[in-house]
Formats: structure tokens, sequence, C-alpha cells
């Protein structure tokens, strides 16, 4: 039996299980940093496979990672596992850390007899909290030589081409007054998000095609007659890149600034979360998944970004991202037949759950750890990822 018929038939005969774990987080979703029982779950199915487990990795609570194996080619696999907020698992994470889990079942029996080290970070708070980014700040993925994961989508995508992307937090502090018998005694902070709002959609018209504006206004008053004096929004800048984040952000800042100079408000721009990086596919190893994923009868005709609103998904922002940027990783899309529900919809939550998603866990698995067997054994691949530098917190 080969090494990939192992890891295979390791996947297989821990089918259930998988699948119990992918419906178990499905059942119980928590949003980002509060993924506290998730982390138990994941990480005490990873202990059970025989994987040295450190809980808190990097000082996060629900953050871990989990290794096997003492070969000199080290390779991760991401894990994620927070939810949407008043969504749920709207983004399939479940998913994903199901099929994290199988891969490391499928590889844990062939690690050492590749000369492999394996090791599943669980990254926490990818839904705008940037867990990925702390962790390798943090020196989690440290040493690693590539990192891979899967993602759930409506459709097959191989590649993934995400947004960079900001995440803000906007205040406007004004002065409350009777809004009937006291009008000009008050300033406005609801009315400094109008003008905001109107200036960014001003703005979107010269902005070119790579580029996302979008965000909510979670508070802006409390009573009709009552002017309010506090007012606050969360808002996403993406684009292409983060040279073109860097380009864009003084023109959105300024939309914001005209919110306050119009009102007389005082406005304050905090950075909500760390910022998530585009995406640098390897393509030898994204080859090598696509490969694997076709003989599970996964299509994948078109490798690239696809037009469609099923292909789509690649162009989400993700922590993975950054990751990329430091290491070799792909990001593949398996898709789950929900259209036309799309990510973070409730109906596409319904389905990550369902019959395909059961099917993208199992395929992911065998995926992941089929392209994990293969960079181990190809000498031309393993040759490269060892000749690389591994990963390293003073690596830029």
């Amino acid at each position: 039996m080969t090494a990939k018929d192992e890891a295979r038939s390791r996947v297989s005969a821990a089918a259930g299980e998988l699948l119990e774990l992918s419906h178990r987080l499905h059942a119980h979703p928590e949003t980002a940093w509060q993924e506290h029982r998730a982390v138990g779950w994941v990480s005490g199915a990873l202990d059970g496979l025989g994987y040295a487990v450190t809980r808190d990795a990097c000082e996060l609570p629900t953050a871990f990672t989990a290794s096997i194996g003492s070969g000199e080619l080290h390779i991760g696999i991401c894990a994620e596992y927070d939810a949407l907020p008043g969504l749920g698992h709207a983004c399939g994470h479940n998913i994903i850390a199901a099929a994290a889990v199988g891969a490391a079942a499928g590889l844990a029996a062939v690690a050492d007899e590749l000369g492999l080290t394996v090791t599943v970070l669980g990254t926490p708070a990818e839904e705008g909290g940037g867990g990925k980014v702390l962790m390798l700040e943090g020196g989690a993925f440290d040493g690693l030589h590539a990192a891979m994961m899967i993602h759930p989508g409506p459709a097959d995508a191989a590649r993934a081409e995400p947004f960079a992307v900001d995440h803000q937090h906007i205040t406007y502090r004004g002065k409350t007054a009777h809004a009937a018998a006291y009008p000009e005694l008050g300033v406005n902070a609801a009315d400094a998000f109008t003008v905001a709002q109107v200036a960014i959609g001003l703005l979107r018209q010269q902005l070119p095609a790579s580029v996302r504006l979008h965000g909510v206004v979670t508070q802006a008053g409390l009573a009709p007659n009552a002017i309010p004096d506090h007012a606050e929004g969360r808002w996403y800048v993406r684009a292409g890149s983060v040279a073109e984040l860097d380009q864009l952000g003084p023109r959105v800042r300024a939309c914001f600034e005209a919110g306050a100079l119009a009102t007389g408000c005082e406005v304050t721009i905090e950075t909500e979360s760390p910022r998530y990086t585009e995406f640098r596919n390897d393509e030898q190893l994204l080859g090598l998944f696509v490969a694997n994923a076709r003989e599970l009868g996964r299509p994948f005709t078109d490798p690239g970004a696809g037009v469609g609103v099923g292909t789509r998904m690649n162009r989400a922002s993700t922590d993975m991202g950054n990751v990329s940027l430091r290491l070799p990783a792909i990001h593949p899309y398996l898709g789950i037949d929900s259209l036309p529900a799309v990510n973070h919809q409730p109906e596409f939550a319904a389905h990550c759950a369902g019959p395909a998603a059961d099917r993208a866990v199992l395929d992911g698995a065998i995926a992941l750890a089929a392209t994990v067997v293969d960079a181990a054994t190809d000498a031309r691949v393993r040759d490269r990822l060892l000749q690389s530098s591994p990963a390293s917190t003073d690596q830029n």
C-alpha cells in the first residue's frame, strides 16, 4: 500500500468522527475569539490521533498547534472554526476544521516514513480578528516550509485571489439636545455618518474595479427626539494589494473626516484588527492539490479565478494571505452545491451541514493529505521547499 493509499484509508476509517465533528461545530457556532468549545473539540480530536497539542498558542486562548513526526520537511495545515455574528457557520469554517483534522488523521501514520513533520494550526478569529496574523507574529508558523487549507464555497475554485483589507472602527462624538425644543444646541453624530457615506458613495466612481468599500453603522442614537451625541460604525476597505490599500487609505479617511467637519463632531478612526494582505499562490503545490482533487471526481476545469457567482468566493479576504507572503501556501475552495445561496447568507449556513458539505470535508481531507504526500515524495517539490528558508518572525 502506498503512502497515499494509507492516508486515504485512514481518512475513510475516520469519516464518521470527522462528519460528527463538522456537524457539532456547525450546531454550536462561536464568533471570533469566543471559540472555546470549538478549540477544545478540534484540539481534542488531534490529541486522540497522537498529535502533541499545545493549547493557548501564542497566548491566544482559542488557538493551538498540534504536531506529529520528526522529519526534516515541515508542513502546516490550518484549521479555522469561528462563526459569523448572527449568521452562524455561514462561511463553513466547521468544514475547514473537520477537513484539517481529517488530513491530520491521514498523515499521522505516514509522517515519519516520508520524512515529514506535520503541524495543524488552530487559527481563531479569521472573520475580522486576524488570528493568523497574531500567530505569525507570535512564532507559531516558524520553521514551516509550507502551509495549506481548504475553504468551502458554492463551487470549486482552485486559486485564491483575495483582496487585501483594512478593518476600521469609526466613532463620532457630538452633543445631545432636544430635537424639537433646542435643536440649535445639538451636534448630530448620526448626521456625520450620513455625510461620510455620501462622500464614500461619490468616491466609488473614481475607484478601480479592484476596490471594495463597505460597512455598517452599529449605533446612531437612541431616541428620535434627542439629537444623537454618539455614533459608531465598522468599515472594511478592500483592494487588490497592500500597496493599493496604502494609496486608497487617505481618500477614505478624508470621507470620514468630512462628516466631522460638516457637522462639528469629533471623529476617531481606529484599526479594529490586523490588516489582511493579498494572497500569493504556490503554483507547484496548487497543481498537486488540483490533480489530487480531480482524482476524487472534482473537475476543477478552471484553476483560475473564474467569473461566475459560484467561483467568486476566492476574491474574499483572508488572513491566510499574510501567511502566503511568508511561506509557500495554498487556499483552494471546494464547492458544496449551495447555489443560489452563497457565503455569508443564512441559506449557505444551512448547506454547510448537508451531504455536499460532508463530501467536502472528506474530499478536502484526502486531497490535503495526498498533496502533502506528493510534496514529500516529489524530489523537485521537496528540494525546493527545503531549500527555501522556513518561516520565521524576522522575515518580511
